[in-house]
């Protein structure tokens, strides 16, 4: 007998994501990412939800993410969730964790410099007290609904973290 536990994972999130609005607004061309977003019906993509900001955690989802984007898989997205949004906040002293010297906040760019898309839930982050000026460069507050395409693109890999 097969596993349910996928499929209520997925409908756990979907669900969690109907409710904070991140996916209510559905005009998502005009955006920074929809250039992401058509790459992800093209290859192999993978998203990662990130919703802790455990700094071993989060270095364990940066190297897979970073690692997927160096073997080519396109795009490679990063989604701060919950309390994952404070990993970028710049405010914030950024602890370094395992692999290397670099912070957290360095990890992030690195992976955006190389070609990653790391977005903000837009709600998480508002309710922080965030704001797109709050984050370190680079990092994408996201629009209502502009993950979605992400999701449901038939290539796209999801780990959540």
């Amino acid at each position: 007998m097969k596993s349910k536990l996928p499929y209520v994972f997925a409908a756990s999130l979907l669900a969690g994501l109907l409710d904070w609005g991140v996916i209510t607004k559905p005009a998502y061309s005009e955006t920074p990412l929809a250039q992401t977003t058509e790459k992800a019906t093209e290859s192999k993509a993978l998203f990662i939800n990130l919703t802790s900001d455990d700094t071993w955690t989060a270095s364990m989802a940066i190297s897979i993410a970073h690692n997927a984007l160096r073997m080519g898989h396109q795009p490679v997205t990063i989604f701060l969730n919950v309390r994952g949004v404070y990993l970028a906040d710049k405010r914030r002293s950024p602890a370094t964790e395992g692999n290397g010297d670099l912070t957290i906040h360095q990890r992030l760019q690195k992976f955006i410099e190389d070609g990653g898309t790391v977005i903000a839930c837009p709600n998480c982050s508002r309710k922080a007290g965030l704001t797109q000026e709050d984050l370190i460069e680079g990092v994408v507050l996201g629009q209502e609904g502009g993950i979605l395409p992400l999701l449901f693109a038939p290539n796209t890999v999801t780990i959540s973290y």
